[in-house]
């Protein structure tokens, strides 16, 4: 394996069990890389308030990417850098996921906003950012700050669906992929994990070829192309392990921390 450099790790589905829970294992491999010289961050569809409890179990200094990516904050939350979804392409989004009858919560760069505080994942997702949502009768007074809107439903398929008619309704507008099967993000147009993985590796001078990055979903392919090694968890689907260097364990079996592992040691 090439001498890695960096390690850039999505959270959900990767970092963390399927209850949310980060393991003494992924802990101590994320820390084992630093006291080796190999820098480590993480980029999520979280927002940044979502990411908070993570920074300090894992001795992260370097900035984290929330939103897919399109907001950099530094250890501390402080915005490092941050793009808006353009109010066109936030409008034409609602009438989307209207259209397949998703629900539809936005997140500005502080808040969670819903329309209904009983959809089927807003208490799923306020145990997993650990944040409560704001309850508003209507998201209009806040299309032009809108870090990210999500439509969420526990029809896979059909969610599956609705990327695809809304790739097509937006074109290069907006970025549409789905970061869970249930949940399809709408993030602002020409920033996504890849462009952190990027941004991150500018910082620190070095190239692609020396950066490791570790997924499980669509939204994670964009890093994937622009790392020189990668690794899709046990738990990703057949088409993300397809694209990846390598394939390590599931989530619920530390497949995060042997993946640092094999970095750890040079094993192919």
């Amino acid at each position: 394996m090439t001498r890695i450099a960096l390690v850039v790790s999505d959270v959900d589905g990767t970092l963390l069990t399927k209850d949310k829970l980060l393991t003494d294992r992924a802990i101590g491999a994320a820390q084992r890389l630093q006291r080796a010289g190999i820098a480590f961050t993480i980029t999520s569809s979280r927002p940044t308030i979502g990411m908070r409890f993570l920074i300090e179990p894992l001795g992260i200094t370097l900035p984290v990417g929330a939103f897919n990516g399109s907001c950099i904050v530094d250890p501390t939350l402080k915005p490092v850098e941050q793009h808006l979804i353009p109010h066109t392409a936030a409008r034409r989004a609602l009438e989307v996921l209207g259209d397949f009858g998703v629900d539809i919560w936005l997140f500005t760069s502080d808040r969670w906003l819903v329309l209904n505080n009983r959809g089927p994942y807003v208490a799923h997702e306020g145990r997993t950012i650990r944040a409560d949502p704001t309850v508003v009768p209507d998201f209009t007074p806040y299309l032009s700050k809108a870090c990210k809107i999500v439509g969420s439903s526990d029809d896979a398929a059909g969610l599956q669906r609705c990327e695809a008619a809304m790739q097509e309704a937006l074109g290069t507008q907006a970025t549409a992929v789905r970061s869970q099967s249930y949940y399809l993000d709408i993030t602002p147009p020409g920033v996504d994990k890849g462009t952190f993985v990027q941004a991150i590796a500018r910082r620190l001078g070095i190239s692609s070829d020396v950066v490791a990055t570790v997924g499980d979903m669509q939204n994670d392919l964009a890093m994937f192309r622009v790392s020189g090694t990668s690794f899709a968890m046990g738990n990703a689907t057949d088409d993300v392990k397809r694209q990846a260097t390598h394939v390590t364990a599931s989530n619920e079996d530390d497949g995060f921390a042997k993946a640092m592992e094999q970095i750890l040691t040079g094993v192919p």
